[in-house]
């Protein structure tokens, strides 16, 4: 990619994706305060914390302490995300034995950004479990570096209560979680299509339309026994007519390898058509290192910048599927 294309790409990413820090998960970003400034207009989305029949993509009733939600004005979708302090010790050993792994160091396994369509029930979530339990569980993809069996020893120093011996699995925590679907209709399925049959409007997306709701929600962290960083998280923002959904794993894993791996969920409101799309990129840790020292970046900044290092990155998976409710 050429440099001004891609300062064009970090320009466009920020104005889709405004920054914020994932450290503090319940922290309300300006863009939250203001969709709590425009819930009274009524014409367009409205905020509905009292609903109480909000519904996760497994057809349970959603727990909602910790929950926003917001409805569509045609109320036919409902948005909700929910945000909790990190799990404690007890949760933790449940999710390790439900999962065979060790869970990250930092796991937020009550957060949740779900979508639901509210008239057939339809509904697609993210959640830190289904994310983790799309890690690979076996040696096969495993990262060989010299500090995996550090890291394992250092998990096993943290989690000595499990008498199990820590089992080979992909320690980076990568994932290729695309959202858990709840279809009350079996016939409702994903399928394949691309961005000439069904565009993600960028071009709608960048207008300076209201954000009437807006989060930043974390799943998980891990500083990769400090040789890195994995993260993955998940950001929605709403606006009048559409709304856009970004849960992205980024792996920064210094002197080897550097991972972003996104899902895009895209809505126009007034539709019954979801459009989904998984792009996952990556590029060795010298090839980075090296095309940002050629274009005079500060290096330790731009490494802990997904959105920055992402046009750096070769693409090698990009699909697109959607699903259309009756």
């Amino acid at each position: 990619m050429a440099p001004g294309n891609r300062r064009q790409a970090f320009r466009t990413n920020r104005r889709l994706w405004p920054h914020h820090s994932h450290r503090d998960s319940t922290r309300k970003s300006f863009y939250q305060i203001r969709s709590d400034r425009y819930a009274n207009n009524k014409s367009a989305l409205r905020l509905d914390p009292s609903d109480r029949n909000i519904m996760a993509s497994n057809g349970e009733q959603l727990d909602l302490q910790g929950v926003d939600t917001i409805v569509s004005r045609n109320k036919q979708w409902r948005i909700s995300t929910r945000k909790r302090p990190i799990l404690k010790a007890g949760p933790i050993d449940a999710m390790n034995e439900r999962l065979g792994i060790p869970v990250p160091e930092m796991i937020f396994g009550d957060n949740l950004v779900a979508i639901e369509y509210i008239p057939s029930g339809w509904a697609i979530d993210f959640n830190a479990f289904d994310a983790l339990d799309r890690v690979s569980k076996t040696a096969d993809g495993m990262l060989q570096v010299a500090y995996s069996k550090e890291w394992q020893r250092d998990r096993q120093h943290h989690h000595e209560g499990i008498k199990e011996v820590v089992k080979p699995f992909d320690w980076s925590y990568s994932t290729d979680f695309k959202g858990r679907t709840h279809s009350p209709d079996a016939a409702v399925v994903w399928q394949p299509t691309d961005q000439s049959k069904d565009p993600i409007r960028t071009d709608l997306l960048s207008r300076p339309d209201p954000i009437l709701f807006y989060d930043d929600v974390i799943f998980y962290e891990d500083e990769l026994a400090d040789n890195g960083i994995a993260i993955s998280s998940c950001k929605i923002r709403v606006m009048a007519e559409r709304l856009l959904l970004l849960c992205r794993f980024f792996l920064r894993l210094d002197g080897v390898i550097v991972r972003v791996r996104d899902t895009r969920i895209y809505i126009e409101l007034a539709s019954k058509t979801v459009i989904r799309q998984y792009t996952a990129k990556e590029e060795s840790y010298d090839v980075v290192q090296s095309k940002l020292q050629m274009h005079r970046e500060n290096i330790p900044e731009v490494l802990r910048d997904a959105n920055r290092i992402a046009p750096l990155l070769r693409t090698v998976e990009d699909t697109m599927d959607k699903v259309i409710i009756p």
